[in-house]
């Protein structure tokens, strides 16, 4: 007896598919299931994200947005961003003078605070970044 696979018969209909059994995983306990969330709704970075993004995008001009963004991806857990300008200018793929007009202007408009100003042999400036002013 063979168990080479048969070929079928053109118009005929296949056989059934073998079904294989489930790896037996962690079981879920039904009390267990995650909050809902409301629809609209995120939650921690991506909440300051979507403020951003609604309430204040529109409002900055291109260079502005790139150091936001930059400064809010390097925001640690203690809500401060440590960088310096030479390096948003690299990240940015603009000039210093630029990311200093565009730092400014984030200033001006509440969406950046400077907690500490860096320099030669102090290190790299200290900001606090905000999704829309106060």
């Amino acid at each position: 007896m063979s168990t080479a696979p048969q070929p079928i018969a053109v118009g005929a209909e296949p056989p059934p598919l073998e079904t294989l059994p489930r790896p037996a995983g962690p079981a879920r306990h039904p009390d267990r299931t995650k909050p809902k969330r409301k629809p609209g709704q995120a939650g921690g970075r991506f909440a300051v994200l979507n403020g951003f993004v609604d309430l204040t995008l529109r409002r900055i001009d291109p260079t502005a947005a790139c150091v936001w963004l930059v400064l809010y991806r390097d925001t640690k857990p203690d809500g401060l961003a440590r960088t310096s300008q030479t390096d948003l200018a690299r990240r940015t793929g603009r000039s210093v003078r630029t990311v200093y007009a565009a730092l400014r202007k984030l200033e001006r408009l509440g969406l950046l605070i400077i907690v500490r100003k860096g320099g030669l042999n102090i290190g790299a400036t200290i900001y606090r970044v905000r999704a829309a002013p106060e």
